[in-house]
């Protein structure tokens, strides 16, 4: 069975940096995206970024100019590079790899990693 590992989260002053990571416990064949997810106490999960196996990425508009989504293809690892962040960040991540084999899609999830920002 294949897991995501995410790692990176934390408490973070607003304004301040962090860097999330997730990676694939082994090698996933047919990758065509990777992303991250977030969820807030009371809301739904929201689309943070997408990339695509062929570098295009797609961001949330409440991130977008701060946060950074890349990818390392060789190691199945997807990183998010959030800067500027503010307390309307705070949240549970989650990383997703979608694959597609056959047309057939398949979505895997990390366990989440929370981000709180607060001063």
């Amino acid at each position: 069975q294949v897991q995501l590992v995410e790692s990176g989260g934390g408490l973070v002053q607003p304004g301040g940096s962090l860097r999330l990571s997730c990676a694939a416990s082994r090698s996933i064949f047919s990758i065509n995206a990777m992303g991250w997810y977030r969820q807030a106490p009371g809301k739904q999960r929201e689309l943070v970024a997408t990339i695509t196996s062929g570098g295009s990425t797609n961001y949330g508009d409440s991130v977008k100019g701060r946060f950074t989504i890349s990818r390392d293809n060789a190691k199945n690892t997807v990183y998010l590079q959030m800067n500027s962040l503010k307390p309307e960040d705070t949240a549970v991540y989650y990383c997703n790899f979608e694959q597609r084999m056959i047309g057939v899609r398949r979505d895997y999830w990390g366990q989440g990693t929370q981000v709180t920002v607060s001063s």
